[in-house]
């Protein structure tokens, strides 16, 4: 089958990401590849709502020596590594807003770390990325919400510099998403139109209180911040808040309304695949998008009490993306279902999130992403080879090809 997309490995230029697209390959893997060495791995945010699944998760892998659990909030953090980071795990006070030589910098807690991974807020990603530089470490987050992700790419070329990765946005959306488009764009088997990606996620037993699946800030920002579609090959910025359509999602969701919201894929997608239209839809409970519409005006005091105050989700919760890529007269649609990961006691919405970045340490560690710079998950790793990873944890994909009908 001939690649008209392109195929991505390649390391980053100064002026953003360059390199070729990895060859292509089946759905999922076979086997696994063994480490190359184990690492050591630090994690920022690791008091937040998603990192207990990333260090859960990397505890148990043989690719990972040591986990360093950093906060701003220490306790939280030795919480986190007590429960869910078993031997490997210890936990250390580290803010990414300090000044490199401060005691309690990131800079300096990294010292003889391999990677970071950065789970806490997008705010402090380039903070977190010029302390890996600091400490010669790799660096993942899980997304930059588009502009963020733009001045972090003007960071690729001293990163090339230092042979080191900083891999943007490896979560689930910004990260999954990225793959499950690779892997539609393969199967369109013709140059790019349009990439469209949906997201919705639900709590079957929710808690009573306030719930949310992610940071609230991070939330209200992407309500609130005007949102950025690619329209005949450029950028064009919408309203807050623009209706989406209903979109269909598949069981246990089923078709629900979306908005449209700001995501960095839409910065990437342009350059990597080619495509002229692309677009990011967002599905939450009614109930929680209410209230979310009530505090986009809240004052910022108001808001940090109130996500201090706010309800874990429950081990319950399930989350679907969908990408859909169409081009020379067909439409490819790739369905991602992550459900709760019982075994943990942590819901599909956490570990949907959660499972690439961890995925991302393992195949770092084994060789298999060989980029350097700043790049987007679509230009450093086979779909292949993550969705693999993501199988073993309660995450299962489906491929629907739809040809036009001509007259």
């Amino acid at each position: 089958m001939s690649n008209h997309s392109g195929d991505i490995l390649g390391s980053a230029s100064a002026s953003g990401f360059a390199g070729r697209l990895v060859a292509s390959g089946s759905l999922t893997g076979s086997g696994r590849a063994p480490a190359q060495s184990a690492l050591k791995v630090a994690i920022l945010g690791a008091g937040g709502t998603i990192a207990p699944a990333i260090v859960r998760d990397l505890a148990e892998s043989d690719e990972v020596a040591r986990l360093l659990l950093l906060d701003i909030d220490e306790a939280r953090a030795e919480h986190v590594a007590s429960r869910y980071g078993g031997a490997k795990a210890r936990a250390a006070m580290a803010d990414a807003r300090a000044s490199a030589d401060a005691p309690t910098s990131v800079a300096r807690a990294l010292e003889g770390c391999d990677v970071l991974v950065n789970s806490a807020s997008y705010r402090v990603n380039l903070d977190a990325m010029t302390a890996c530089l600091a400490a010669g470490c790799h660096y993942l987050d899980l997304g930059g919400l588009y502009w963020m992700t733009g001045r972090q790419l003007e960071l690729g070329s001293r990163f090339e510099a230092a042979g080191l990765l900083a891999l943007l946005g490896i979560g689930s959306a910004p990260g999954k998403t990225n793959l499950m488009a690779l892997r539609a764009a393969r199967e369109v088997d013709a140059p790019i139109d349009a990439i469209h990606v949906s997201a919705a996620g639900r709590d079957l037993s929710p808690p009573s209180g306030f719930s949310i699946p992610y940071a609230l800030q991070t939330l209200l920002d992407e309500l609130t911040m005007r949102p950025l579609v690619l329209r005949e090959g450029a950028p064009e910025e919408i309203d807050p808040l623009t209706v989406g359509g209903m979109v269909e999602f598949g069981d246990p969701i089923g078709t629900a309304e979306t908005i449209l919201t700001l995501h960095s894929e839409l910065l990437t997608f342009g350059d990597s695949f080619g495509c002229r239209d692309a677009s990011f839809r967002l599905s939450l409970s009614p109930d929680l998008l209410s209230t979310l519409r009530e505090l986009t005006e809240a004052p910022e005091a108001e808001i940090s009490r109130i996500a201090g105050e706010a309800v874990p989700p429950s081990g319950n919760t399930v989350a679907v993306h969908l990408v859909e890529a169409s081009g020379g007269g067909r439409s490819v649609r790739v369905r991602a279902l992550t459900e709760p990961k019982a075994a943990w006691g942590l819901g599909g919405g956490i570990v949907s999130t959660a499972a690439p970045a961890a995925a991302a340490v393992r195949l770092l560690a084994r060789g298999s992403i060989e980029a350097r710079g700043a790049v987007p998950p679509e230009r450093c790793i086979d779909p292949a080879e993550m969705f693999a990873e993501l199988e073993r944890h309660g995450c299962t994909f489906e491929i629907t090809t739809r040809e036009e009908v001509r007259a």
